[in-house]
């Protein structure tokens, strides 16, 4: 299964912006992700529309989380940027070719489909077992737990 490289910003964006009580430019999250402004935005946009973040105007402007971490799947994250659409569609080619099955016999989905359907349940449920919180204290575990501290700092000061 591919996923766009907006997944894997989309959610180490939702990290960042878990660990800040205020909130964070979008081009502070670029900068801080080295990705481009307009593909951050972009991102940010999808974001907001998915209900995941909610963006603030003026000085102090930014976006932030619309609700805890712990509530927030990874599969939300995904379903944001990449959309709902199953990686498999089945296009009943058992119908077609010399030795095609008549549409009439096809009462139910080939094993095929119910294969990848399965595989495609599998893999959401087990995104929407992950929650950002989740995923942050992941990636503090994997950095010994400095990690989640040294993103609070460098939105705090810039260092």
């Amino acid at each position: 299964m591919k996923m766009s490289s907006g997944v894997e910003w989309a959610l180490h964006g939702c990290v960042t912006l878990s660990q800040s009580r205020e909130p964070v430019p979008a081009a502070r999250l670029a900068e801080l992700h080295g990705t481009p402004p307009a593909h951050t935005a972009k991102h940010l946009q999808a974001l907001s529309r998915a209900g995941i973040v909610r963006s603030t105007m003026g000085q102090a402007g930014g976006y932030i989380l619309t609700r805890p971490p712990a509530q927030i799947s990874a599969l939300e994250v995904v379903r944001a940027i990449d959309g709902t659409e199953p990686a498999y569609r089945c296009s009943e080619i058992r119908q077609r070719g010399p030795l095609g099955i008549p549409a009439e016999r096809c009462s139910r989905p080939c094993a095929i489909s119910r294969a990848m359907a399965a595989a495609q349940d599998a893999w959401s449920d087990a995104l929407a077992r992950i929650s950002i919180a989740d995923l942050a204290a992941g990636i503090d575990a994997d950095s010994d737990g400095t990690a989640m501290a040294d993103v609070r700092r460098w939105l705090t000061t810039g260092n």
